[in-house]
Formats: C-alpha cells, sequence, structure tokens
C-alpha cells in the first residue's frame, strides 16, 4: 500500500512540465510491464509507449519544419518527398496548451533546468535550478522555441509520452529528442496547432 500511495506521489510530480523525478527513481514502473525502470546511464529511463515512424507529411509544410499537433500529442520533422518523422510527445495540461508558429532560438545538450517564476508561485518546493544530467527533467536535449518559456525537451520519465502533463512544454523520450535535435538547426520553423 505504501509503494502505491508514493507512486502517486510520483504521478503528481509528473503534472508540471519539468520536475525532477531522482526523488522517484527507486519507485519508477512501467505502465505497460509493472517491471522497475532501470536508468542505463544515459538519462534513458524505460521505453516511450509512442514509436517514431515515417509517415506522409500532415499538410504542405517545408522540409525541416517541426509540427506539433497538441490534439494528437504527435511531433512531425516535415522531410522531403511528402514525408514526416513522426514523434510522440507529452503536451500541456488544461490551462497550459497554446499554439502558433514560432522557432528554434536555442538548442542545449544536457542543460540546465531553472523553473519559470509562475511554475514556482504553483510549487514553491521546487528547486530554482537543477544542473543538466540524467536526473533533470528536461533530459538530454532541449530546443528552445522563441521568446516563449516553452521548450521541446526530454524526459526521464517516459509514461508520460502521449499525455496532457506539463505546464506547456513538449516532452519527448530522450532517444527521441536526441534524434530530432541531430536533425534540426536553430531557427527552424516550429507550428503548433490546437
Amino acid at each position: 500500500m505504501r509503494r502505491i500511495a508514493l507512486l502517486s506521489v510520483a504521478a503528481a510530480v509528473a503534472m508540471v512540465c519539468a520536475a525532477p523525478a531522482s526523488a522517484f527513481a527507486p519507485l519508477m514502473i512501467d505502465p505497460v510491464t509493472k517491471q522497475p525502470l532501470e536508468n542505463n546511464g544515459r538519462g534513458r529511463m524505460g521505453v516511450s509507449p509512442v514509436k517514431k515512424e515515417i509517415v506522409a507529411s500532415p499538410g504542405k509544410y517545408s522540409p525541416g519544419t517541426i509540427v506539433v499537433n497538441t490534439t494528437e500529442r504527435r511531433l512531425y520533422l516535415i522531410q522531403e518527398d511528402g514525408k514526416a518523422l513522426k514523434y510522440g510527445i507529452g503536451v500541456g495540461r488544461d490551462g497550459f496548451q497554446w499554439g502558433g508558429t514560432h522557432s528554434v532560438t536555442m538548442k542545449r545538450e544536457w542543460p540546465d533546468w531553472r523553473p519559470p517564476e509562475a511554475m514556482l508561485k504553483r510549487r514553491p518546493d521546487l528547486p530554482r535550478f537543477m544542473p543538466g544530467g540524467p536526473n533533470n527533467p528536461l533530459g538530454a536535449r532541449a530546443l528552445y522555441l522563441g521568446s516563449t518559456i516553452y521548450r521541446i525537451h526530454g524526459s526521464n520519465e517516459p509514461w508520460t509520452i502521449g499525455q496532457a502533463v506539463s505546464s506547456g512544454c513538449f516532452r519527448m523520450t530522450n532517444d527521441d529528442v536526441v534524434d530530432l535535435y541531430d536533425r534540426v538547426k536553430v531557427g527552424a520553423k516550429v507550428v503548433v496547432l490546437r
């Protein structure tokens, strides 16, 4: 019973754009297999329930454009020949959804995390700073979106992929965000559809 209660606390922590999971790492359970997740040293914990695949482009966008469909909870990287790479993502929960067109203004490997002031007001228990690394809630990579506070970033909580749990950021597994990071250039157009 104690383990179930602690898992409920871990699920509550997943309700912010990025919240430390390191305190709950020994209790992380894969929701499909019900087995403990293990950290392989790269910050990857478990496997995403959504697999990356090549699909038809979701519209007429230029190659290199990122299209985030928050309803589908999918991110598309537009390729040549009417194709796209389709990734699973976690999106903003009710009240934290947004849309618009921006660009990737910065990219960071193993980024540090400083929760925005609005998040700290909601969650004063969060740290004011967390250095990059496997336990950092931004995961292995982050792509910063325009002048917003939002990012496309990795996550050490893969079970949140496909869910609406963040404070507006778009989460990916660490493996998927590394793949996207390596394919996308600063300046890439990002279209967020609601």
